[in-house]
């Protein structure tokens, strides 16, 4: 699916996204990763959802977002409350969609200058 999101003045920008790969800025990324309004880090090792550690959150907690979306694939999945713990300590927001939606939602975002991170689940 192609975004429309030409207005955005950013190289982190997310131009399309099918189910296997996204597009930011002009490079395809075949990896699950973490993304923010100033880099990329990839490959995320997570593979799955119900593979995430209260570490691995904890990690996250470490760039300082306002809000962490989890992109989880083609279908949404639920986190287990107990692994929010470190993002509640941290203040931190979180919200857990389908890549699809996390993709939209984080260039929504991007364009309100707001600090987001994207983990995507490709």
């Amino acid at each position: 699916m192609k975004f429309t999101a030409e207005l955005i003045d950013n190289p982190w920008v997310i131009r399309a996204y099918e189910p296997g790969w996204i597009r930011i800025g002009e490079t395809i990324h075949r990896h699950n990763l973490l993304l923010m309004p100033e880099r990329i880090l990839e490959p995320w090792p997570v593979d799955a959802l119900e593979r995430l550690t209260p570490e691995d959150l904890s990690s996250l907690t470490l760039h300082r977002p306002e809000v962490i979306l989890f992109g989880t694939g083609a279908q949404q999945k639920l986190l287990h409350s107990t692994l929010l713990a470190p993002l509640a300590e941290a203040g931190i927001g979180h919200e857990v969609m389908d890549t699809g939606a996390a993709c939209r939602t984080y260039n929504i975002l991007l364009s309100e200058g707001r600090s987001v991170l994207a983990a995507l689940i490709l």
